[in-house]
């Protein structure tokens, strides 16, 4: 029992910078996440909303988390595992094979979990190579010009189209108070962040379009 707070808090180290990686698009979701789950203190979530870059927020989390006692570290863990978290941070899949506590003191499963490692990651590598020569991603430049096109209901465009959960809108408009095309595009870059390779031009017009965006077609002439 002695060994099991610090291998949580490995595994967190282990993957640190992957983490912070996969993780830093959008820290601010995780940290919502945290505090709710009352995995961290008042002042530790005012101190770390209070982080401006989300590279250092993102790692501010983890360290703040690895120093947590076992049951809060494998809260966490499964936090990052959870589906709507996989879905805003897709670079977290690599979890899923990562086993929990129990594996983790087991060098006899840890064989098996590396065994597996190359098995999975051959076929998400090629669907990643694939969709770089089908199509490419979508330029901050491209995300510009379509916020120009997207009015005062741009909350819904981005609830309806584009999945983004209601409370990472309203943390947008606090961030950007009084300037609706910064909000819009902050929107969209927020998107193209969360789903990384597969945010092509192509694919951004098509969400677009059901909720019918007008004269957005320069994305399929650019793509």
């Amino acid at each position: 029992m002695d060994g099991e707070p610090a291998d949580g808090a490995r595994l967190l180290q282990k993957f640190k910078l992957q983490l912070i990686d996969a993780l830093c698009g959008d820290p601010d979701f995780l940290l919502q996440h945290c505090h709710s789950s009352r995995l961290l203190t008042q002042m530790q979530y005012d101190n770390l909303k209070n982080t401006a870059m989300p590279w250092d927020k993102a790692r501010d989390i983890l360290d703040c988390m690895m120093k947590k006692d076992r049951k809060r570290v494998e809260k966490f863990l499964s936090i990052l595992k959870d589906k709507e978290i996989q879905e805003a941070f897709p670079k977290l899949e690599f979890l899923r094979k990562v086993p929990l506590r129990k594996s983790i003191t087991t060098g006899r499963k840890r064989k098996k979990s590396k065994e597996k490692e190359p098995e999975e990651d051959v076929p998400r590598n090629h669907t990643c190579k694939k969709s770089k020569k089908r199509d490419r991603t979508v330029t901050e430049k491209q995300l510009m010009k379509v916020a120009r096109y997207i009015g005062a209901n741009w909350k819904e465009v981005g609830r309806v189209a584009l999945e983004i959960p209601s409370i990472r809108l309203e943390q947008i408009v606090e961030e950007n108070p009084h300037n609706l095309k910064e909000q819009v595009f902050c929107m969209l870059r927020l998107w193209s962040m969360r789903e990384r390779h597969n945010a092509s031009a192509t694919r951004l017009h098509e969400l677009l379009r059901q909720e019918e965006i007008g004269s957005i077609d320069f994305l399929l002439e650019d793509s």
